[in-house]
């Protein structure tokens, strides 16, 4: 059987056995014929809200949340026909701020990139620093005592819009929409609290879960008292075009999402597999081994108890250097030793939920890496396994379950989100 991973910029061809082998791959729905006649459609008529151009007058500080070069969201489709409407208000009263979270700036050329050249030679755009103290202002506390530390420039325009793309998040349950604010945009503070080892290592911090989830429940209540004028979320096929568009109220326009990207990403299978060959699908999402902790999760949920995960991710950015994800790696000898030390009392370092989340899986299963940039020694100090041949791996890992062993191949890692039916992963949104 032939498949082809989503690997880098350029895809990893790979046979696997035809007699024990289960692809399994979103439903693919192709991009929307007309992609800026259906973005901007969904604008002039929006879900529980009236149209931008009557919440955004002149006059007014208008401020737009965007993804950074992290996710594979088409602002560059997107963002021209969100400004087409803004047209009555001048370009220097509009902010575009990268909801980077904790992640590294994204470069001028990336900007160029993600929001194209347009956009960023017209507007003023900003990089989120969530270490900034300057950048910040709190705005209050959840119900629950977690301090809202926001940016400064969000807080303070007039009228705040979301633009993002909903897929199932590993520990969120969901990504756009909400997530566009905090963490998007919030402080250490604010996203060390969403992201600490009790918030991790509930059981319902897990894809495709919302209600009940206490890192959604916590980032839906900031998000709430943001007072977020206008939302856009759409949903994206493999080839990153637009398969669906919702505009309005944000939690509106998020559950639509929800509800599409749900029934698309998230598959169901009768048990779990021996052996488990997981994608981060593939640039950008696979471009350092933090955020392939994704794939590895989203394997993680067919996987049987003591089997074998095989992650197949570039990793251009290495480990990454920035962040403390590589340095928490290697301040413990083993998953074990390291969950033992971000549960301890009084533990609060930035990146550990990465960590926390990668040890868990281990706990599950032994995980193998593949990857062109990193070293054989970078993996084992990360506490895996390095692989070099992808069709090797799988047959060692076979032979040694034996002769019934079981095979899950996920070409597009975590835009596919697997679950054992019957799970608590086939909630709806």
């Amino acid at each position: 059987m032939h498949v082809r991973l989503a690997y880098g910029r350029s895809g990893l061809s790979v046979d696997f056995p035809d007699d024990r082998t289960t692809v399994i791959e979103p439903t693919y729905v192709p991009g929307l014929p007309d992609q800026a006649g259906a973005i901007l459609t969904a604008i002039r008529n929006p879900i529980g809200t009236d149209p931008l151009r009557q919440l955004a007058q002149r006059g007014q500080r208008v401020v737009v949340s965007v993804c950074d070069v992290t996710r594979p969201m088409p602002s560059a489709t997107v963002l021209p026909v969100l400004m087409r409407d803004l047209g009555h208000i001048p370009d220097e009263d509009i902010t575009i701020l990268v909801a980077s979270g904790t992640h590294r700036p994204t470069s001028d050329q990336e900007l160029k990139q993600v929001l194209g050249t347009e956009i960023v030679d017209r507007y003023e755009v900003v990089n989120h620093d969530a270490f900034d103290a300057q950048m910040l202002v709190k705005t209050g506390e959840t119900s629950t005592g977690i301090p809202i530390w926001l940016n400064r420039r969000w807080v303070e325009s007039d009228v705040r819009i979301t633009v993002g793309f909903v897929e199932p998040h590993f520990f969120a349950g969901y990504s756009g929409g909400p997530k566009m604010v905090a963490p998007g945009l919030a402080g250490f503070d604010t996203i060390m609290r969403l992201h600490n080892a009790e918030m991790i290592s509930h059981p319902d911090s897990r894809w495709g879960v919302t209600q009940g989830n206490p890192i959604h429940d916590a980032v839906r209540e900031i998000a709430r008292l943001s007072d977020v004028a206008f939302s856009v979320d759409v949903t994206i096929n493999r080839e990153r075009k637009v398969t669906s568009v919702y505009a309005g109220e944000l939690f509106e326009v998020h559950k639509a999402g929800c509800d599409v990207a749900g029934r698309t990403a998230m598959q169901g299978v009768d048990a779990p597999f021996d052996v488990v060959v997981t994608t981060n699908s593939g640039y950008p999402l696979d471009q350092n081994l933090y955020q392939a902790v994704k794939g590895m999760s989203a394997a993680a949920q067919v996987v049987r108890q003591g089997g074998a995960i095989i992650c197949a991710a570039e990793c251009s950015d290495g480990i990454p250097d920035h962040g403390e994800y590589g340095r928490l790696l290697g301040m413990a000898d083993g998953p074990q030793a390291l969950l033992d030390m971000i549960c301890a009392p009084g533990h609060n370092r930035h990146d550990q939920w990465q960590v926390q989340i990668q040890a868990q899986i281990q706990a599950k299963a032994s995980v193998y890496l593949k990857s062109d940039y990193l070293t054989d020694e970078q993996v084992r100090a990360a506490h895996l396994e390095p692989v070099e041949n992808i069709e090797e791996a799988v047959a060692k890992a076979l032979e040694r379950y034996g002769g019934n062993s079981t095979l899950c191949v996920l070409p597009e890692g975590p835009q596919t989100i697997p679950y054992v039916n019957g799970s608590i992963a086939t909630q709806t949104p």
